[in-house]
């Protein structure tokens, strides 16, 4: 019985370490939380105010213009390094990119944003979007750039604020990098890299919660649907588009019908009322042309299920009818036979497909271009691991060539550009940022998330992506109402200043 009891008494010791262990590891430090404490009671409103100076600047990419020689784009370097230097913190300007930095190491923590943002259509927004909205919607911070990436940059600067304030010893200098070009070209940061000695470690704060290890393939195929005259005596679509840009899911589109009449009138119309609420049509009879505009939802095209593509619910208005293939008329076919209201592709072919772990690849129709000759259609696809580019292309070309026959269309594929998945499976401080997202969310047995999206995570060694959006939550970067909440702008700079504490103390 003493052995027994002995033996028992071991096991039971051992069991109770191993609890304690556990409950330690799952315990954000204490310096860690009171400097998050601190840095949410000290600066919430200087953070707010940051961005209010940093979305005034319009720093969308123009073409045939280069980040570091486009004005926009180096008022808003100006006014970081302003911002910078009234922190306390360190700047360096490397053209395309520049590093803001706390700390003196060979050991380093790299926390990847960037400064540009994509296009906004000032129509749509209740004030400009280059101005921080804080009373529209109560709450709310609604600006172009306030979730992508304008707002994480302000809260990184004063979470590294909080911690010089508090004079903490930290083992690894921690580095905010800002690139210029992240929406539109990546080549300046690809080339920078391979020049550069990187962060040991790194965090993206440029995705979701809890904590990013997996990231779908950006893509865009792209189709010229030739034009050609119709029977003046027809009816016909004689102009369809829609769409922005490539990585936003449209809410607007339009279609223009000729030799139109009331009983094609009332038949759409009547058809129109049979979709749900989410989907808008307005139709305009003059003579006998009949204009049909579209709203739906904008959102970003890594989360199609977010928004409302007008595209194709367009096109679906018009599927009763096989249209003359004179190129509008030819597209809105294409759309209807190949893609139609589903977001997964399995209307196109072979090509949809889906990862256990990563989901399904999505195929969304976002712009929709006019040339002289032709009419252009860009579909953002979004493919997980799983299949190759090579066999995408090959089942993608064998739709296009069974359509053309089928149909006899005159349609063009253009280049495609299929991009590959990325997994990061040994980043070592993921535990880390799951520990701080459980302690200050409540989300317990939080675990790591796979994204349609595609950061710079990638190109760094050792990097996740950790926010700033919440699981579950619509990602509004790209859209048309882009915003954060007050409380989610506050809960992240408690996270990103534990996070820091806790990978660099």
């Amino acid at each position: 019985m003493i052995k027994k009891f002995s033996y028992l008494s071991i096991l039971l010791t051992i069991l109770a370490l191993t609890i304690s262990n556990v409950s330690l590891a799952k315990t954000v430090s204490k310096l860690a939380d009171q400097t998050a404490e601190y840095a949410v009671t000290t600066y919430t409103q200087s953070m707010v105010n940051s961005l209010a100076e940093l979305v005034k600047y319009n720093t969308v990419a123009k073409d045939g213009v280069a980040a570091t020689e486009n004005p926009e784009h180096i008022a808003f370097k100006a006014e970081l390094k302003k911002q910078a230097d009234i922190l306390g913190l360190d700047y360096t300007d490397h053209g395309y990119l520049v590093v803001i930095g706390l700390g003196h190491s060979k050991d380093r923590v790299g926390i990847i944003t960037h400064g540009d943002v994509q296009p906004a259509t000032p129509s749509k927004w209740a004030k400009s979007p280059y101005e921080l909205d804080t009373t529209s919607e109560p709450g709310k911070l609604i600006a172009r750039g306030t979730e992508d990436d304008k707002g994480p940059i302000s809260t990184a600067m004063y979470a590294m604020k909080s911690i010089k304030d508090k004079h903490i010893p930290l083992k690894k200098r921690l580095e905010l990098y800002v690139y210029m070009a992240e929406e539109s070209d990546w080549a300046p940061l690809q080339e920078f890299v391979k020049q550069n000695e990187l962060p040991q470690i790194n965090i993206t704060i440029d995705a979701s919660y809890p904590v990013v290890t997996a990231e779908k393939g950006y893509g865009t195929l792209k189709f010229a649907f030739n034009k050609q005259a119709s029977s003046s005596l027809d009816t016909f679509i004689s102009n369809f588009e829609g769409g922005y840009f490539g990585s936003q899911i449209p809410e607007d589109a339009k279609a223009v019908i000729q030799n139109a009449d009331l009983y094609l009138l009332e038949t759409l119309m009547n058809k129109a009322k049979t979709y749900d609420s989410h989907i808008n049509f307005n139709f305009e009879l003059k003579g006998n042309q009949l204009t049909i505009t579209a709203l739906g939802k904008s959102a970003h095209s890594s989360e199609p299920e977010n928004g409302v593509n007008a595209i194709p619910f367009l096109a679906d208005l018009l599927s009763d009818t096989r249209w003359d293939n004179n190129g509008a008329g030819t597209l809105v076919n294409f759309i209807n036979d190949n893609i139609g209201l589903g977001l997964e592709g399995k209307k196109f072919g072979k090509i949809a497909y889906r990862d256990d772990f990563m989901g399904p690849m999505t195929v969304s129709p976002t712009v929709i271009i006019q040339n002289e000759n032709n009419i252009e259609l860009n579909i953002n696809i979004r493919r997980p691991q799983g299949k190759s580019a090579h066999q995408l292309r090959s089942e993608i070309t064998d739709v296009i060539a069974k359509w053309k026959l089928n149909n006899l269309a005159d349609i063009t594929e253009l280049d495609h550009y299929i991009g590959d998945p990325f997994v990061q499976s040994k980043a070592p401080h993921t535990e880390t940022l799951l520990n701080v997202f459980s302690t200050y969310t409540g989300i317990k047995d939080a675990k790591p998330i796979s994204i349609g999206g595609g950061t710079n995570s990638r190109l760094f060694p050792n990097a996740v992506a950790f926010g700033p959006s919440m699981p579950d939550a619509d990602y509004t970067g790209h859209s048309e109402h882009e915003f954060i909440t007050m409380e989610q702008f506050v809960l992240n700079l408690k996270m990103y200043t534990a996070v820091m504490v806790e990978l660099a103390k």
